[in-house]
């Protein structure tokens, strides 16, 4: 017995999900009978496709095998769908971007107004985390990224480049004079991420500064700026969040000045797709155009 496409489908939300109970939330399926579907799956292909243990499903060997052949049959049939509809002059359906929050707090929200106001029949989830987006469990259809990743069948493209600044705010430089060298910021307090919560070494800014001890932290930068915009320490910043937060300044302009760069990543297979194509054609050109507006006003 050959496996069907719709039990494709189910095997792909459980090796993402890792459970029956995720894997029927998504499918809007019962889990009882996203268990049927798999063991039938199983049953066809003469062989294991998941290790079950109380933790939940993990891929076999034989499963990770699968995932492959899943995926490009996955995306072919979304190229299909497309080719058989024909090309549209507007975007529509749903589409997930992941990022980091920084960027999904004060970019991708007027970006992607702006897209949907083009498109109305378009979906736009924004998944913010603090945190690498997996884009093979599918968390979401692509994703932007402060580092490129070297590992997986990806796309990545080098979209911008962004800087950042050590900032304080106006009350705290009032009342906390003198700082006219980097020299000056020992024993000064620093607000910056969790230090075992940094995802990413590009974000691990104030290690630079040779910061010892943070004694304000999150693993949000809203978060780390509010408390800066509060008076409570000096921040490393990104210029394109300044606009947002009018208390705070930068500190120190010709000796702290860093850049760092979005990436936008995709899945290989979805080079094919016209739609997603032409939406991060959008977003790219978008991200560009914010940061370089937003920067100009710092």
């Amino acid at each position: 017995m050959e496996p069907h496409w719709d039990d494709m489908k189910i095997f792909l939300a459980v090796a993402r999900e890792e459970s029956l109970s995720g894997a029927g939330r998504v499918l809007k399926l019962d889990p009882a009978t996203v268990g049927r579907r798999i063991a039938r799956l199983e049953a066809a292909m003469e062989a294991p496709l998941f290790v079950k243990s109380p933790q939940g499903y993990a891929l076999s060997a034989a499963g990770e095998r699968m995932l492959a052949f899943g995926e490009q049959a996955e995306q072919a049939m979304r190229a299909a769908t497309e080719a058989l509809t024909g090309p549209s002059e507007s975007l529509s359906g749903q589409i997930r971007i992941g990022a980091p929050d920084g960027c999904a707090n004060y970019l991708l929200p007027q970006i992607c107004a702006r897209i949907v106001e083009n498109n109305p029949d378009l979906d736009i989830q924004i998944v913010a985390l603090p945190r690498v987006v997996n884009l093979s469990r599918r968390e979401a259809d692509m994703a932007i990224t402060v580092s490129p990743p070297t590992a997986g069948q990806l796309l990545v493209h080098k979209i911008t480049d962004y800087h950042l600044h050590l900032v304080a705010s106006r009350r705290y430089l009032r009342n906390h004079s003198g700082i006219g060298t980097v020299a000056d910021l020992r024993g000064r307090r620093m607000v910056g991420y969790i230090p075992d919560m940094i995802f990413d070494a590009e974000l691990d800014y104030l290690n630079e500064l040779g910061t010892n001890r943070i004694p304000l932290a999150s693993n949000s930068v809203p978060v780390q700026l509010k408390l800066a915009a509060q008076g409570a320490g000096l921040c490393v910043a990104h210029d394109f969040a300044l606009p947002s937060h009018r208390t705070l300044r930068k500190v120190l302009t010709d000796e702290i000045s860093l850049t760092r760069s979005f990436y936008l990543v995709r899945h290989q297979g979805d080079q094919r797709s016209e739609r997603l194509n032409r939406f991060a054609e959008a977003l790219g050109t978008g991200l560009r155009e914010e940061v370089t507006r937003l920067e100009a006003l710092t």
